[in-house]
């Protein structure tokens, strides 16, 4: 179904965005895991260690919320807290590695779905150009 070309950006983004977290929801429903939680389980693995507070930064939500998620995957025995000084510092547990290992295959087996219909130039351009979108924002 095309579109018109004078839609705003916006529910272009929104679409892309619905169909990336519905993926994925349906991806990770054997983990008992939702796209809102697997973004600091794939940070954490890739930094090894991070405290609560940077995660937060890089990820670009507040700490509560944060908080709030990490709780849920330490219930789920796939992260640690440790404190240190006055930070509590997080760490990918084995169970935590596996999984997020299988999130990345699967960010990228999204990607190559979103890639179909691109070439090779297309999808860089377009990814450049979200990442400089993104980073005007925050």
């Amino acid at each position: 179904m095309p579109f018109d070309e004078d839609i705003p950006t916006s529910p272009l983004v929104s679409l892309l965005y619905r169909k990336q977290t519905s993926y994925l929801n349906q991806k990770l429903k054997d983990m008992d895991l939702s796209s809102g939680l697997y973004p600091l389980l794939v940070k954490t693995y890739r930094k090894g260690k991070i405290s609560q507070e940077e995660l937060a930064e890089e990820i670009h939500i507040n700490e509560s919320t944060v908080t709030r998620n990490l709780d849920k995957l330490e219930k789920k025995g796939l992260i640690t807290k440790t404190p240190e000084k006055r930070k509590k510092i997080i760490s990918v547990t084995d169970k935590g590695a596996e999984i997020a290992q299988k999130i990345m295959d699967y960010d990228e087996e999204w990607d190559d779905i979103i890639k179909k219909g691109l070439n090779d130039e297309e999808y860089e351009n377009f990814k450049i150009t979200l990442i400089k979108i993104c980073e005007d924002l925050v």
